[in-house]
């Protein structure tokens, strides 16, 4: 109980480490093989520039309306909604925006029970890449070897625990020594690795036709309107919006730094890597034949299996698990500190106690996501097994709604002029096409992709 709410509120070092920071919060696994089969789903080239579009449209004003009520509320993500937002007469003030706060810390305590067994299964292929097991195609294939391991009883608990006491290590020891500084060292050791594996993707057979897919648009892709659906829900979910986390890190943010910059540096820099990640997968797509849309599978099955044909394949794979797991990792760091920093304040907790206790419990809720493929196949809601109904119910419902009500809050709930004074905007035209965007194309853009996550458009 040694921490007190009346202490004055951890900051980032620098400026950089705040960029980093939130980086590492929106690429994650979703940058690595999300985006590569959601364009392959969606003809490729036509859904980037779709979905550059919504990221400059809807994902970079969300940005911005999320670091501005962090670091002008300087609390948690409730916490935040709370001090900044007015009363009326029938609710007290916070009340009805609050709602976006309560969300984001519940989705991100959801997702993270789930993408730390997912990231348990990383941390296991990159143990067996690291001792050479998996060099060579085993026994049975690489789908049997994945399939034998996730449906155990043991061993997924197993790596989903490691994963997870490395996510709270980091967390435990603070913003600036903990947070700031894993990302400090994780974030460029990303930029190279995946820039060292696109590069030599691009040498590989089908090099040319992995660029004519993802550079060369059909535009007659444009005339499916799922296009448009899919890539603002692929912009939503790699930016990490509507969870809190943004609101959380720019809470640590000075007064004095610029947030238009920040805001679009994280945007500008997550595209980048899902492009260059692209750039990675692609080449490889198709020199081997492989569908684009393969999922999940690409990761555990069909890239072991590439990376098996090729002299110094072992070397690859390493290097690419290490890629998957350093990006799991800086966006679980993340998710914790969005439940973290709303229990310090709420209960009082020092950040020691509240990031054993949270990540405890995160830990023992994400338990019956690892036996989901195992002892508990079957169990969830309706069709959906139960790590995939923890993800549903997180992605799909919690996340656009809070997006939802952060676009409302900073677009309608705060007078005009305080919205352009601190955002650093000022009453520029920038300044006042973020609002309009906020207050009218972003509501929109999430209503539909909401309807849409939950079958409304089939």
């Amino acid at each position: 109980m040694s921490q007190s709410s009346n202490q004055p509120r951890e900051q980032w070092a620098s400026r950089v480490g705040f960029i980093l920071a939130a980086m590492g919060s929106a690429v994650g696994l979703g940058n690595v093989w999300r985006f590569s089969y959601v364009a392959g789903e969606n003809g490729g080239a036509a859904f980037l520039v779709i979905y550059i579009a919504m990221i400059l449209l809807i994902g970079l004003p969300i940005v911005m309306a999320e670091f501005t009520i962090g670091r002008k509320g300087q609390s948690d993500a409730v916490g935040s909604f709370e001090k900044l937002s007015p009363g009326n007469e029938r609710l007290a003030p916070g009340e009805p925006w609050k709602i976006a706060g309560i969300m984001g810390v519940a989705s991100a305590f959801m997702i993270l029970s789930f993408y730390g067994v997912i990231a348990g299964w990383i941390l296991y292929y990159l143990l067996n890449y690291l001792t050479g097991n998996l060099w060579s195609a085993p026994t049975d294939g690489y789908g049997a070897f994945f399939g034998e391991f996730i449906s155990g009883s043991f061993q997924p608990i197993v790596w989903q625990f490691i994963f997870m006491a490395l996510t709270i290590g980091i967390v435990f020891v603070g913003v600036k020594k903990g947070i700031e500084r894993a990302n400090k060292i994780l974030m460029p050791l990303l930029g190279i690795l995946i820039i060292v594996l696109s590069v030599y993707g691009l040498t590989l057979g089908g090099a040319s036709e992995g660029l004519a897919f993802l550079f060369s648009p059909d535009w007659s892709a444009l005339a499916n309107p799922n296009i448009y659906l899919a890539a603002l829900g692929q912009a939503f979910f790699s930016l990490s919006l509507g969870m809190g986390a943004l609101i959380t890190y720019g809470s640590y943010l000075s007064s004095k730094e610029s947030l238009p910059g920040a805001a679009a540096s994280v945007a500008t820099l997550d595209t980048l890597f899902a492009i260059i990640a692209g750039l990675m997968i692609f080449p490889a797509v198709f020199a081997f034949g492989i569908d684009p849309a393969a999922g999940p599978g690409l990761v555990f099955v069909v890239m072991p299996d590439v990376f098996d044909s090729f002299a110094l394949g072992g070397i690859f794979g390493i290097l690419f698990f290490f890629l998957l797991a350093a990006a799991a990792l800086t966006s679980a760091v993340s998710l914790l500190e969005v439940a973290v920093a709303y229990f310090i304040r709420k209960f009082n907790w020092s950040r020691k106690q509240a990031s054993l206790i949270v990540g405890g419990i995160i830990f023992l809720f994400g338990i019956p996501s690892a036996l989901s493929q195992g002892v508990l196949a079957g169990v969830g809601f309706g069709d959906l097994d139960f790590i995939d109904s923890v993800d549903f119910i997180a992605s799909n419902i919690f996340l656009p709604l809070g997006g939802l009500i952060i676009a409302l809050f900073m677009g309608w709930g705060f007078k005009k002029a305080d919205a352009l004074k601190d955002s650093d905007f000022g009453n520029t035209v920038l300044g006042n096409l973020w609002l309009f965007l906020l207050r009218y194309v972003a509501p929109i853009g999430i209503i539909f992709v909401f309807l849409s996550s939950i079958g409304v458009f089939g």
